[in-house]
């Protein structure tokens, strides 16, 4: 009776197991190539809608009027960063989360910088890289350690322009100490 009972719990195993794969056989012909990702896994600021106008393929231009030469031109409107290099070279281009507090349009110089702080918001995060100061409070770049970019509480004075962890590390790279900062409307 052991070996009857054992070959109809096998046999039940096999049928079981081949249906599965049926199913999944037919839902995988039936699912589109790439599903769209959902809205709350992204957790990159929305886009302005002068960006959501802009193809995806082409580079956003830098704005007009944000000097030349090397730079880090930051768009208050626009909620996007520029890093300008050397001539010839393609300028890397990211959107931010401004802060509730903004710097005024003008050109600026990279006066301090900190790897790992705690924000103005309590939020811990990393390469902070500091250019004004407006209201009594510090304005600069940086990233949220946990990857995060929320708008910012509008009750609270922030100076904190956020980006992803990998814009901020080109940022960090990229904007050292006495480095321009242009910021345009």
């Amino acid at each position: 009776m052991a070996r009857s009972s054992s070959g109809i719990v096998a046999g039940l195993t096999a049928a079981a197991i081949a249906a599965v794969g049926f199913l999944g056989y037919q839902a995988s012909a039936t699912a589109p190539a790439h599903p769209p990702k959902a809205a709350a896994q992204d957790p990159s600021p929305a886009p302005s809608q002068s960006a959501a106008k802009q193809d995806p393929a082409k580079p956003v231009p830098v704005p007009e009027g944000s000097g030349t030469g090397t730079r880090v031109v930051y768009s208050i409107g626009q909620k996007r960063v520029w890093l300008v290099g050397a001539a010839g070279q393609e300028p890397k281009s990211f959107q931010v989360m401004p802060s509730t507090v903004h710097p005024k349009p003008g050109s600026y110089t990279v006066g301090s910088r900190s790897g790992a702080v705690t924000g103005s918001d309590g939020v811990p995060i990393e390469h902070v890289v500091r250019f004004a100061s407006t209201e009594g409070v510090a304005i600069g770049f940086s990233a949220r350690v946990d990857g995060a970019t929320p708008e910012p509480d509008p009750n609270r004075k922030t100076g904190g322009i956020r980006m992803s962890r990998a814009d901020g590390d080109a940022m960090w790279a990229f904007a050292t100490i006495s480095s321009k900062v242009v910021v345009v409307p």
